[in-house]
């Protein structure tokens, strides 16, 4: 009898030996969380209430009382590059994205999400996931490279590049179902709304099935033109028309308030390209006020509309174990176009304008400089998350974190296994590091570096140290983020030393991820026009 127990317990003993997770092996005994992606488009760092803004957000406001907010999240300074990177865990130069969706005959710069790259759909479909997007692609114009061949079961949006809102659309936008076109997006129809509402849908449907679901809501909002419902611009009208460093300090008071800046933070000095609020006309001011009456009310609707999407979730039983992400493409822009019909009042269907560079400093506050550059106001964004089973209610950390790290934070909190080969091709590896660290409140092993570069705008960070290059002038910029956060002081004659290992180190990693030299890239792209449209106007600096 004693020899039979003895055998028994080595058994036994064995078995559960077995059953125990290995070094490096998720452990998958807990159920797996929903996730769902939120994408802004061309939002600044302070719009959201929760970041200091005065605009009505409160369903993501409460999604930060509910969760963390980051201080220090990075992304790639541009819509097509930051969307490349987001969805591959590379860099943009990695993901076929060094430029934007024009393909430049050069290697890195198709336009397109390459096939020895895997998008978090794809990953996530071979794990066991139901996956869905609704919203802005604008990572591969051909239909080769539309969402349903990367991963996504189900689409609803806008597969080129967006910049659409009421019907009919500006230029060549379109909309479609999968791999569908529709010739008519329906009645009353408003972009926002309809990207919110189909990604309800998806997720009520998804709900259905056994397998854990992914959302990648991708909005257009609040991308040019301006254009919103009557109601809402209502709402805002008059509140604007003051001075827009008022509403730049009104803001950084209110960041300090909230805790996302330290109360003895600076604020960067009022870009020199900012209008003189007293000299302007009284039909300027108006004008002034209804661009950004029209600018916060498309984030108020794509807000409400996140409302609604949370609510569904909640109804479904799914919201507790749902991971939800919230960021933006990119800083405030300060482009100013107006290609619409003159004719038809700003904020309507035909109409098409923008915000300005004023409004776009405001919206950055309290970094300098705007999308597009390598400047805090061109990189930082809001990044929230609400995980309950996870992340500790109104939660705020300053780690730096950058938009690489979202696919591998997702891979770790899915359980899931990163594919080697996919489609008969060697994927490349993930260049993020988990944010599962801080989302449980500890310290994480950081990047020892991060990087960017964009239509030849230059920029690295490593520890608290940053270096700047702005082209064409190329003229170097370093800063100690830890002393100087806002860029005020450049200090690269002091540190001659520190420049020459920054810029090693960010040559190092261009050669790494193929970086091509700008002037190459005009050099062999036909639409040069289109690439230096940047170019046209004076580059502002604080």
């Amino acid at each position: 009898m004693k020899k039979t127990l003895i055998l028994l317990f080595f058994s036994l003993s064995a078995f559960i030996y077995s059953c125990a997770p290995k070094a490096g092996q998720a452990e998958k005994t807990e159920k797996r969380p929903n996730i769902v992606l939120i994408l802004a488009d061309d939002m600044g760092y302070s719009d959201l209430g929760c970041y200091g803004g005065e605009i009505n957000t409160p369903s993501i406001d409460k999604m930060a009382d509910n969760g963390m907010r980051l201080t220090q999240f990075y992304n790639a300074s541009r819509c097509c590059p930051t969307r490349a990177s987001l969805l591959t865990g590379l860099y943009p130069h990695q993901a076929n994205m060094g430029f934007m969706q024009e393909d430049c005959d050069l290697p890195n710069y198709g336009g397109y999400i390459p096939n020895n790259a895997v998008t978090i759909a794809e990953a996530l479909k071979v794990n066991g996931y139901n996956t869905a997007l609704s919203g802005k692609w604008h990572v591969g114009n051909d239909e080769a490279y539309w969402p349903t061949k990367k991963g996504f079961d189900k689409f609803y949006g806008f597969p080129h590049h967006g910049g659409a809102y009421f019907y009919p659309f500006p230029g060549d936008q379109v909309v479609a179902i999968n791999d569908s076109l529709l010739e008519h997006p329906g009645e009353d129809y408003y972009s926002t709304e309809a990207i919110n509402e189909y990604g309800a849908k998806f997720v009520e449907e998804m709900s259905k099935e056994d397998q854990p679901f992914f959302l990648y809501l991708a909005h257009v909002a609040p991308h040019f033109p301006l254009q919103a419902r009557a109601e809402d611009i209502a709402k805002y009208r008059g509140k604007y028309k003051r001075n827009f460093e008022e509403v730049r300090q009104t803001r950084f008071k209110k960041q300090k308030e909230l805790g996302i800046i330290p109360q003895d933070y600076p604020i960067s000095k009022t870009d020199r390209l900012v209008d003189d609020w007293d000299k302007l006309s009284e039909a300027e001011k108006d004008d002034y006020d209804l661009r950004m009456s029209i600018y916060a009310a498309q984030i108020e609707n794509m807000d409400r509309g996140i409302g609604d999407l949370v609510k569904k979730l909640e109804e479904l039983g799914e919201l507790d174990n749902t991971m939800i992400i919230f960021l933006s493409d990119n800083g405030g822009t300060r482009e100013d176009y107006s290609w619409g019909d003159p004719n038809i009042p700003l904020g309507e269907q035909g109409s098409f304008g923008c915000y300005k560079l004023p409004w776009a400093n405001v919206s950055n506050t309290p970094y300098r400089m705007f999308k597009h550059w390598g400047h805090e106001g061109g990189i930082r964004t809001p990044f929230i998350v609400q995980y309950p089973k996870m992340v500790k209610p109104k939660s705020i950390d300053n780690q730096p974190g950058h938009i690489v790290d979202v696919m591998t934070t997702i891979m770790e909190l899915a359980q899931a296994d990163y594919p080697t080969t996919h489609k008969n091709q060697t994927i490349q590896p993930m260049e993020g590091r988990s944010l599962v660290p801080i989302l449980t409140g500890d310290v994480r092993d950081g990047h020892k570096g991060l990087f960017w570069e964009h239509e030849g705008n230059k920029a690295a960070r490593v520890g608290n140290w940053k270096w700047v290059n702005i082209y064409p002038e190329g003229t170097d910029e370093l800063y100690d983020l830890s002393k100087d956060p806002v860029e005020a002081k450049n200090i690269v004659a002091e540190h001659p030393q520190k420049l020459q290992e920054m810029k090693a180190a960010w040559q190092t990693w261009a050669d790494r991820v193929g970086v091509v030299p700008w002037e190459q890239v005009l050099e062999h792209n036909p639409k040069q026009g289109r690439l230096q449209i940047w170019y046209e106007q004076p580059v502002p600096k604080s």
